[in-house]
């Protein structure tokens, strides 16, 4: 991972993969990223059951990017809540309307 993100051995990217038509956007902006060799996406989920490998993997990142796909910042607000300051919170909402998109 560190010949594709520049200085940064890890970047791992979260993304809200809601049940609402950005959610579903926010998630695949998050696997292009991961794609397009930007960083690493992982398990939000595993970060809110308290799963202490993925935790602990948050805490230790060089850097930590969460994609939403709303205003309400779920991505963002999990990794908070264990302590973790996102380095980038994109929300794809900034273009596109909530329950708007087919």
């Amino acid at each position: 991972m560190g010949e594709c993100c520049g200085n940064i051995k890890t970047r791992l990217i979260y993304s809200c993969s809601g049940c609402v038509d950005v959610g579903e956007i926010a998630d695949k902006v998050a696997r292009k990223l991961t794609i397009e060799g930007y960083g690493k996406m992982t398990c939000l989920a595993s970060i809110s059951a308290g799963i202490s490998g993925t935790i602990a993997s948050a805490k230790s990142a060089d850097e930590n990017v969460t994609v939403d796909g709303c205003s309400v910042a779920c991505a963002r607000k999990t990794l908070e809540n264990i302590g973790v300051k996102p380095a980038e919170s994109y929300t794809t909402e900034m273009w596109l309307e909530k329950y708007k998109q087919q």
